[in-house]
């Protein structure tokens, strides 16, 4: 099998669904602004940021902090991943009158977030990078695993990082799998929202 058509398999069995599954079950019991993502973009009880997702991907992330009143941007350079998100908030908005309220408050773009960013001037930046392999640990889980196949690794990341922190005016969140070196040469963050895996590093601006 070439290349292309192992993209091609990738594409097929992935699909983006904001109505069912996990992400309704997140939606429901999820912990709301307790939750580690919300935290460390910002959200407080009397605050809710604007939010770009710089690397939108299957969009999970960017849906939680949209149910939690943000208005959120996403940017999704790979044509592909694009058209599922691009399906999947189309019927979100053809949903219950809840799940459509919160596609409404999600604004998808295509292209390439360094070059996006330094004209929207975000309040925050969310950075969720193709991540590392986890040394002495199970296999990632399927999903993410065919995502990696169709967009490939993000070998521009701390470039990514880089334009996000140039281009913030509150600050940027990296979620970074919880053992993994951080991005060489990035500054150190703020802090870190630490969860069971995955952690938050903060950059306050």
């Amino acid at each position: 099998m070439t290349a292309r058509q192992q993209k091609e398999k990738s594409g097929q069995n992935l699909s983006c669904d904001f109505t069912t599954g996990a992400i309704a079950h997140r939606l429901k019991f999820g912990g709301g602004r307790n939750q580690a993502l919300p935290r460390a973009a910002g959200f407080t009880r009397g605050r809710t940021p604007n939010v770009v997702d710089a690397t939108a991907g299957l969009g999970r992330d960017a849906f939680l902090l949209a149910s939690l009143g943000a208005t959120v941007t996403l940017i999704e350079r790979s044509p592909a991943v694009h058209d599922l998100l691009q399906e999947g908030l189309r019927q979100a908005r053809d949903s219950t009158p809840e799940i459509a309220q919160i596609a409404n408050r999600m604004t998808l773009i295509h292209g390439d977030a360094k070059e996006l960013l330094p004209a929207l001037e975000p309040e925050v930046v969310f950075v969720d990078p193709m991540h590392p392999p986890r040394r002495g640990s199970a296999l990632v889980k399927k999903e993410m695993r065919l995502l990696k196949e169709l967009v490939g690794s993000d070998p521009d990341a701390l470039e990514l990082m880089q334009v996000a922190l140039r281009s913030a005016t509150n600050r940027v969140v990296l979620k970074w799998p919880l053992r993994a070196e951080a991005l060489d040469p990035l500054q150190s963050p703020s802090h870190q929202i630490i969860g069971k895996t995955t952690r938050y590093d903060v950059f306050m601006l």
